[in-house]
């Protein structure tokens, strides 16, 4: 899949709502506590991060790997047409409420457009189109409405198709594929291990040893790869994979990534031809 654009963080048209709008507690992905709806004391006035470039040395490793599937830009310039939540603070309590309403529903796109991207989900590609441009569709109603949304009911409905999507996916690699489903794989040794078409789905697989896998055409959603050593494994082809899933994790040049994503800055090693 190449990554849809409307899908991508586009940090400079937004207001800095990942930065304000959401908690964190202090921990090892952050220095400090911050309250919902209270600026990190990082945040510059003009929504740029004042420790950018160093925030994983400042001990702000959660934010480098936060994404929002492009759902700031979308309620900072189209649902709220570019009024600044400091210019209007009117405007910010709304604001604040329907962002990780629409960053949930902006990551549900991206699984929507993963699964339709798919050769061999032919079959559904008239029923991924459809609940596609209806979840799009309602990605530009107004606040109201946007505040209203059960996230927790469409995620189950959009759900069984992308399960229906990855049974086909998954039915191009032959023979019995592992099933770790929801599995507890803290800490693993997965080493060299064949997951191919496996299910990895809501698996933990926080600090595994995943060095040299085989994970093509695995279906990780919702996995943990929390400090995952992913070094020279293979996620080509992986269905459902995300950016954030790939920061969070560990690995090297060797490792070999979906089109949709990019190699994390702060991996080192090996080049992959």
């Amino acid at each position: 899949m190449h990554a849809p654009e409307n899908l991508l963080a586009d940090c400079g048209s937004c207001f800095g709502l990942c930065c304000v709008a959401l908690p964190f507690s202090k921990s090892s992905d952050f220095a400090m506590d911050k309250a919902a709806g209270e600026p990190c004391r990082n945040l510059l006035e003009d929504s740029r991060c004042g420790i950018h470039s160093s925030l994983r040395e400042k001990g702000f490793p959660g934010c480098t790997v936060y994404d929002c599937f492009g759902a700031g830009q979308k309620v900072s310039q189209s649902t709220f047409e570019g009024r600044d939540w400091r210019q209007q603070p009117s405007n910010a309590s709304e604001m604040f409420a329907v962002f990780p309403v629409m960053r949930d529903l902006h990551e549900l796109l991206w699984y929507l457009a993963d699964a339709r991207s798919r050769q061999s989900t032919g079959s559904l590609h008239t029923r991924l189109t459809s609940e596609y441009d209806e979840l799009d569709a309602l990605t530009s109603a107004t606040p109201d409405i946007l505040m209203s949304v059960d996230v927790s009911a469409m995620r189950s409905r959009i759900n069984e198709v992308l399960l229906d999507a990855s049974d086909l996916v998954r039915a191009e690699v032959s023979g019995k594929k592992p099933n770790y489903r929801g599995s507890d794989l803290i800490g693993a040794k997965l080493a060299d291990a064949d997951l191919r078409g496996a299910s990895l789905r809501g698996t933990y697989l926080i600090g595994a040893d995943l060095r040299r896998a085989d994970l093509r055409l695995a279906d990780v959603i919702g996995a943990d790869l929390r400090g995952a050593d992913l070094s020279g494994a293979d996620l080509r082809g992986s269905i459902y994979a995300t950016q954030f899933q790939i920061d969070a994790a560990r690995g090297d040049r060797a490792t070999r990534l979906p089109r949709s994503l990019t190699r994390p800055s702060h991996w080192d090693g090996p080049s992959a031809e």
